[in-house]
């Protein structure tokens, strides 16, 4: 991507706390508009990075930038968003409170009343915040983020308590943002709205980026796909085929997993006339982020 894009980044950066490593000579870039979702195993330095980045922590060594300059500076952090996994709020205060102070904050914020649309809480502005629900809080504190006008966003678990609807609905608020050229940065335990979501996926492991990509690029690190199909051939018989990793068969459907898809498609096809339902899937985020951290452990123990 073009340099020129850069707005935030760490490089070569090291943070410890005591004897524990959490970075590691780290080197991340965030690019305007894009959004970069940050995956890794609890302990692989995703909270630090975005620590240092938003100037709540210094580095050790290496280079943290914020637009260019320091992100402890004001001038800098007012050209950010930030929801946190928790956020302690005055219960007391109503929705349309909390939005209009929080705009107070900022030289050039965005219309309170227009973010509330854009987060789905228009309904809620008369409401005490204590009184909402899990799920409603985390859609204003979605409100609160926007409300400063941010050209960077950094969201941490934002559809944590959310349900289906709820989290769909902030999905294309966050796309909105990103059209508009926010850039977002991203970290979540739901692999499927990273993969929903990103145009870059970082995976952390070990205080380093050990991989990074688009979901397409990070799911060609695994070969096997997933072939599913009714047909009237034995189960255990497809097993035994050299080619196949395992068979599961559930409600009549089966389930074969394979490195060589396009052999046991047309195994399957000769072995079977009446074949039916045939599809081939590849593999998805989740199995693609456990094979690039498993190799990681794998090579960093071998060292």
């Amino acid at each position: 991507m073009n340099t020129d894009t850069r707005i935030a980044g760490l490089s070569g950066v090291r943070k410890r706390y005591g004897s524990i490593v959490a970075l590691d000579g780290i080197d991340l870039d965030i690019h305007r508009g894009e959004l970069v979702a940050l995956l890794g195993p609890n302990g692989a330095g995703k909270s630090t990075s975005i620590g240092l980045l938003l100037g709540l922590q210094r580095a050790d060594a290496g280079e943290v930038v914020l637009f260019g300059g320091d992100p402890q500076e004001i001038a800098t952090r007012r050209r950010i968003g930030v929801m946190l996994q928790s956020a302690e709020l005055p219960p007391t205060l109503k929705v349309g409170e909390l939005l209009r102070l929080t705009a107070s904050y900022y030289p050039a914020p965005r219309d309170p009343t227009e973010c509330a649309a854009i987060a789905g809480i228009t309904n809620l502005l008369d409401r005490r915040y204590g009184k909402l629900s899990g799920g409603q809080q985390r859609r204003v504190q979605f409100a609160l983020a926007i409300v400063g006008g941010p050209e960077l966003l950094f969201l941490d678990e934002p559809t944590v308590g959310m349900d289906i609807d709820a989290r769909q609905s902030l999905w294309a608020a966050i796309r909105r943002m990103l059209r508009e050229g926010c850039a977002v940065v991203l970290t979540t335990h739901y692999l499927e709205e990273a993969e929903a979501l990103a145009d870059r996926v970082c995976v952390i492991a070990k205080g380093r980026v050990v991989s990074q990509g688009s979901v397409d690029s990070l799911r060609a690190h695994v070969a096997l796909r997933r072939i599913r199909c009714i047909t009237t051939l034995d189960a255990a018989a497809i097993a035994a085929w050299p080619e196949v990793v395992s068979v599961d068969m559930q409600q009549g459907r089966l389930t074969i997993a394979t490195a060589q898809a396009e052999v046991v498609v047309r195994r399957l096809l000769d072995g079977d006339p009446a074949l039916c339902e045939l599809e081939v899937q590849r593999a998805g985020l989740a199995e693609a982020f456990q094979e690039i951290t498993r190799d990681t452990d794998a090579v960093q123990e071998a060292a």
